[in-house]
């Protein structure tokens, strides 16, 4: 995770070291439930603590104030913490060989002070194959850190040391793990291009909640407010779902129009009659069992029925219904197989949103972001109501952009987010600095696209890049060439002359 600052990072790197090698012989799925449930209990105690001083002292608006009282912790968005949940009490507790127990009763204690804590916690420390010394040693590391006092909230400690766990979770699961995280790289570009600066942000597919965090992460960026945006979503994963809810509540983001239910989107649409400013979501890709044969007449089909073997089409029409009709904007992520297979009519939706002028850009990325799944991936922009560049879509290829961080894995430098951000920002505006850029983007019409049989892939469009003019003579190239290989020819000669020699030696002839 890059935070700008060498020293921050290693916290993170250093904290995951140390929790990661009392990990031992449990599942990084098992253990990673364990780890944030903890930094999560770490963080409300402090947070706690910091203002339970503050009421201790008594100044000034704090004068008289009853350190204890329920109230007082509410009205500065800060969550009660009972005696014995408090991390000083736990961390007392931390050899004990109850000490499970007592952190299960630690959450219920917490969600009982806590209604909009209600059922989020884990509960599951006194059950877990994680023996209490284990357990007591991953206390003492977590104890390390300030998390939640005035200075670790400044520096945003808890939430960079969150959301780099998830990340090397999902890295430990493989493809299970990517379920819930979508990599920072791919939420950045998305926010960047979408610029939620207020209204309704909805993600029917949210994961542990990245999304909806870079899109504050945005606002406060540009010193927009807070209360000017509102967050739905949807998840079908329960324990995904909690970790949804503490990622909004360790950062202050109202979750109670995050909605839990296990059919999920398609069955169960928790959301109906949202109409949302913007749409910012990483369906799961390819999905071939998401019960399509069970909803052929459903509303949400406008452009074609998708076929029950794959819900890409399913996804982008349930994003289509859920737009706001005037300009509502979306962005996500889909298998690049979406933008040329005419599979089970897959084709003739995918002609018919074009034709309804509701594509607004296709960007192509590269291989490698995402740690759970190795299918080559795009971002789709959909605008309702199209007011700027009627008739015309954006191709972004940057299939080229990136660095590698290990030896599987790619994400984007913030030059790279920017030089995308800033082309499509420029193309949308009609502004005098936007060009085609041969191999990078281009602008095409609805009739570009129907030429190319309303296949979507970018390479169509912005074509192979020019190679530089390096200022060297073509034939100059070809001597250089040449002397090189008559070179190379006559070394193989000796070569082979020497190996005859050599064998010749111990009686082989050749």
């Amino acid at each position: 995770m890059s935070n700008g600052n060498g020293a921050n990072e290693s916290l993170e790197k250093k904290l995951w070291t140390t929790a990661d090698k009392l990990r031992k012989n449990i599942d990084a799925a098992e253990y990673k439930h364990v780890v944030l449930g903890l930094i999560f209990l770490k963080y409300i105690s402090d947070a706690f603590e910091d203002h339970y001083e503050k009421l201790v002292a008594g100044e000034g608006e704090y004068a008289g104030a009853d350190p204890e009282d329920k109230d007082e912790y509410g009205a500065e968005n800060v969550f009660f913490v009972p005696e014995n949940a408090r991390w000083a009490y736990i961390q007392s507790q931390a050899k004990m060989p109850n000490i499970g127990k007592l952190i299960d009763d630690a959450m219920d204690l917490i969600e009982a002070d806590n209604a909009t804590l209600k059922g989020i916690l884990p509960k599951t420390f006194g059950r877990t194959n994680l023996d209490p010394q284990t357990l007591g040693g991953l206390i003492d590391t977590i104890g390390t850190i300030a998390l939640g006092d005035e200075k670790a909230k400044s520096q945003d400690v808890l939430g960079r040391v969150y959301e780099y766990f998830l990340g090397q979770f999902a890295l430990a699961e493989g493809q299970k793990g990517g379920q819930f995280y979508t990599p920072e790289s791919i939420v950045k570009l998305l926010v960047e291009m979408l610029q939620p600066y207020s209204g309704r942000v909805f993600d029917p597919c949210c994961g542990s909640g990245g999304m909806f965090v870079q899109s504050e992460k945005f606002i406060e960026s540009h010193q927009g407010r807070l209360d000017d945006i509102s967050v739905y979503g949807q998840e079908s994963n329960q324990t995904t779902y909690r970790l949804c809810r503490m990622n909004l509540a360790i950062r202050g983001i109202d979750g109670s129009n995050i909605k839990w239910n296990t059919e999920g989107s398609f069955l169960n649409n928790a959301h109906k009659d949202l109409k949302a400013d913007y749409i910012i979501a990483n369906p799961p890709f390819n999905v071939s069992d998401w019960s399509g044969e069970l909803l052929r007449d459903d509303a949400r089909w406008q452009y074609g029925i998708p076929p029950t073997g794959n819900a890409n089409f399913g996804w982008v029409q349930h994003f289509l219904y859920h737009l706001k009709p005037d300009g509502g904007h979306a962005g996500f992520v889909l298998a690049n197989g979406s933008l040329s297979s005419n599979t089970g009519g897959e084709g003739d939706i995918r002609q018919k949103l074009v034709e309804n002028d509701l594509i607004e850009c296709i960007v192509m990325l590269p291989k490698a972001l995402f740690f759970n799944t190795g299918i080559p991936a795009c971002l789709w922009f959909l605008r309702r109501g199209k007011k700027q560049r009627n008739g015309k879509t954006l191709f972004i290829d940057a299939s080229e952009l990136g660095y590698m961080i290990n030896r599987k894995n790619r994400a984007f430098e913030s030059e790279d987010i920017s030089k995308v951000a800033d082309t499509y920002h420029k193309w949308l505006k009609q502004s005098e600095n936007y060009e085609d850029v041969k191999g990078f983007c281009k602008s095409a019409t609805i009739e570009d696209i129907q030429k190319h049989k309303f296949v979507l892939t970018p390479g169509r469009y912005v074509g192979i890049p020019d190679e530089e003019d390096d200022g060297i003579p073509f034939q100059e190239k070809v001597d250089k060439l040449t002397a090189r290989l008559r070179e190379q020819m006559n070394q193989a000669q000796q070569l082979d002359q020497e190996i005859k020699t050599q064998l010749a030696k111990i009686g082989i002839e050749l």
